[in-house]
Formats: C-alpha cells, sequence, structure tokens
C-alpha cells in the first residue's frame, strides 16, 4: 500500500531552520518526481520544489530559491527539504507528493501529483 509520511515540522523563530524529511512506502521512487507543496490558512496550495528522478535536476518556487534545499536518497526511498532563513510567511503545513511519471518543471503545480501525505505544520514566529 503506497503512503507518503512527512516530518521535521515544528515552530521556529524568523531565521531560523527546518529539515522536512518525507518517507515513502509501498512503491519504489525511484522512476518518480517528488515534489514538496505548502498550503496556508485560507490559501490554495502551492508548489514549493521538485526534484526530478533521472538526474535530480531540482526546481524551485521564487518564494523558495535560496533559502531551500531539495534532495532525495532513493536507497531509503526519502526526500527533505531543508529551509533556511525562515520567515513567518512560510508558516503553512508543508506536503510531499509523488508524481506519476518523472517531470519537473519551474512551474510547480500539483497537477500529475496523484499521492500525498497527511502534511507537517511549519510554523515561523516573528
Amino acid at each position: 500500500q503506497l503512503r507518503i509520511v512527512e516530518s521535521g515540522g515544528g515552530l521556529v523563530q524568523s531565521g531560523g531552520s527546518l529539515r522536512l524529511t518525507c518517507v515513502v512506502s509501498g512503491f519504489t521512487m525511484d522512476y518518480y518526481s517528488m515534489g514538496w507543496f505548502r498550503q496556508a490558512p485560507g490559501q490554495e496550495r502551492e508548489g514549493v520544489s521538485c526534484i526530478s528522478a533521472s538526474d535530480g535536476t531540482t526546481y524551485y518556487a521564487d518564494s523558495a530559491k535560496g533559502r531551500f534545499t531539495i534532495s532525495r536518497d532513493n536507497t531509503k526511498n526519502t526526500v527533505y527539504l531543508q529551509m533556511n532563513s525562515l520567515k513567518p510567511e512560510d508558516t503553512a503545513v508543508y506536503y510531499c507528493a509523488a508524481r506519476g511519471w518523472d517531470y519537473c518543471s519551474g512551474d510547480i503545480r500539483t497537477s500529475g501529483f496523484g499521492s500525498w501525505g497527511q502534511g507537517t505544520q511549519v510554523i515561523v514566529s516573528s
């Protein structure tokens, strides 16, 4: 049974760091792009970052560029999101998702990502 579980969220002060972890089970993520998304209260879910399967190419939303780093360890079926220099506007529930094929672009949309975790809450205090 396919399962995606995120962890690593929490409360952090502005300027701090967090590393989110996404563990995938029930399928081998070697051939699938993986993405991180976030949703703040009252807002739509937005793409944060995507990493391809074929060569590990990474893409970031403008809000994440220079501060966040996505990585993957296929041997552990795990994806990470290192978040540095956090800002209050980064406060959201962060979701990990798997796309049913290997494709990433700078336009990180939810379409095509069919498998989702339950999310992990990130709160950045000012």
